[in-house]
């Protein structure tokens, strides 16, 4: 996650967008960012939109105006074609209505950076870099803590793994607010909510094995030892791998 300038990019079809509904069906066009094409288990919210990008697939609340997570599919080849050149054009997804999205303005003088869920450093194509400034693959992120910790023990260390596995890594990133949402800090005209953690989930399918990188979102973050899948459900309450049981 890295936070540069931008103002704009091309958005993807605004046809692969759709409110919560069953959990399967809201990312029919894009099942293959999910293991065994089964999105996360999480409570429906009226706002929830379900968003298909090239390369990874959002859930998005409109009440935080982010992400509730973003999933991505990691393997050999996609890391061998991650070397794209960064567009650092950010953008608001016009998929999105305008009250629950977040906008340029939103960041600006926040002291936060734009930080990426879906990096833009796993991006294997243009238009998949392209895509990756959305800013609803953003969260507000403490600047320290997203160009040190995270950026370098947890999505460099992921791709580094997904670069030497044996099969698909399904990754799914995202934000944690506590106490609630409507309790957290906010930045912005639009009140774009802060997350108190920010948590990666790494699932090995061959080995049937996951964890996950568990970060508070501060500027004196420094590593620390994944947490296992149980742990994982445990703290968030979401299921994020439905009809799978990974060894520990």
């Amino acid at each position: 996650m890295r936070e540069h300038a931008g103002t704009s990019a091309a958005t993807p079809d605004p046809s692969s967008t759709t409110r919560t509904g069953n959990n399967a069906e809201i990312f029919a066009a894009c099942p293959q960012f999910f293991a065994n094409g089964q999105p996360p288990v999480v409570v429906h919210r009226p706002t929830n939109r379900a968003l298909c990008y090239d390369a990874f697939a959002i859930l998005h609340s409109g009440e935080s105006k982010t992400a509730v997570y973003v999933a991505e599919k990691l393997n050999r080849a996609s890391i061998a074609d991650a070397d794209e050149k960064r567009t650092n054009k950010f953008f608001p997804d016009a998929r999105l209505r305008s009250g629950e999205r977040a906008t340029l303005d939103d960041y600006k003088g926040s002291g936060f950076d734009r930080g990426h869920l879906a990096p833009a450093g796993d991006m294997p194509t243009a238009q998949a870099m392209a895509q990756s400034f959305s800013l609803a693959n953003m969260v507000p992120q403490a600047p320290e803590h997203n160009r040190g910790a995270w950026a370098k023990t947890v999505e460099a260390a992921t791709r580094k793994y997904a670069g030497r596995a044996s099969g698909n890594l399904y990754v799914i990133t995202g934000p944690v607010f506590e106490p609630s949402i409507a309790q957290s800090e906010s930045i912005g005209p639009g009140h774009v909510h802060v997350p108190k953690y920010l948590f990666k989930l790494v699932y090995d399918q061959n080995k049937n094995r996951a964890w996950a990188h568990w970060h508070l979102n501060d500027d004196t973050t420094r590593g620390s030892r994944p947490i296992s899948y149980a742990e994982l459900v445990k703290r968030t309450g979401i299921e994020f791998l439905p009809g799978v049981s990974p060894s520990q």
